[in-house]
């Protein structure tokens, strides 16, 4: 049971230690990667929806309202 616990500290302490080099970094932002196919289609996807819904905005904005940001 000694082992056990011995092996995941060292398991997880070796997780997070390396960092992202900027050669990597590419590949982390490859068009593939991306939610969205097509970018004018979710942007007419989220028009209709505002419309839809009768609300628009709250999307990657901060603040809650209150005009603190």
């Amino acid at each position: 049971m000694k082992r056990l616990i011995v092996f995941c500290l060292i398991a997880t302490a070796g997780c997070g230690r390396f960092a992202v080099r900027a050669n990597e970094k590419e590949h982390l932002a490859d068009p593939v990667m991306a939610f969205d196919e097509d970018g004018q289609e979710a942007a007419a996807d989220d028009h209709v929806l505002s419309n839809r819904e009768g609300s628009a905005g709250g999307r990657g904005t901060t603040g809650g309202g209150c005009g603190c940001n």
